[in-house]
């Protein structure tokens, strides 16, 4: 995969999912991630808003409360973090049960391999999800914030 490709992955029927490798230590990227207070720098949809209630450091089990636009109305989610491995991957789960997962995988030269995935599977509101067209939504999404995450840190 060259550095500026955002390539699609196969996430199924349920999932969206995207990689791009980026000019930077794991380290350095996941202290973004793991700090929601930060999320709406790499946030690609214009959803995600910087009014942020939680920890400026994630750890497994935390809880934190976004405030969101969508459709030019305003809303919060409080979303539960489901899985973190420091520097590697965090995931968090939403109200619905739908959950957005950044993977990290250190590559040479001091890049890093980053997949971002939103999975509804787990979902109790897959009507509405179709309803607003969150998969194409989040596809749009999830390639802008990985192209923000990778300009970024480009290297000159």
């Amino acid at each position: 995969m060259e550095p500026t490709d955002v390539t699609p992955l196969d996430c199924g029927p349920a999932g969206v999912g995207r990689q791009v490798v980026v000019d930077a230590e794991p380290h350095e990227i996941f202290a973004l991630l793991v700090n929601p207070h930060r999320h709406h720098e790499l946030d690609g949809s214009g959803t995600v808003q910087p009014e942020v209630i939680g920890p400026r450091d994630l750890e497994q089990g935390d809880r934190f409360r976004v405030s969101m636009k969508m459709f030019g109305v305003p809303y919060a989610m409080t979303n539960t973090v489901t899985r973190l491995e420091r520097d590697r991957l965090i995931e968090w789960r939403l109200p619905a049960g739908h959950r957005w997962r950044w993977e990290l995988e250190p590559l040479d030269q001091g890049r890093t391999r980053v997949t971002e995935v939103y999975d509804e599977s787990g979902s109790t509101l897959p009507p509405l999800l179709r309803l607003i067209r969150a998969k194409d939504r989040n596809t749009v999404g999830i390639e802008k914030s990985l192209r923000r995450l990778r300009k970024r840190f480009a290297r000159p």
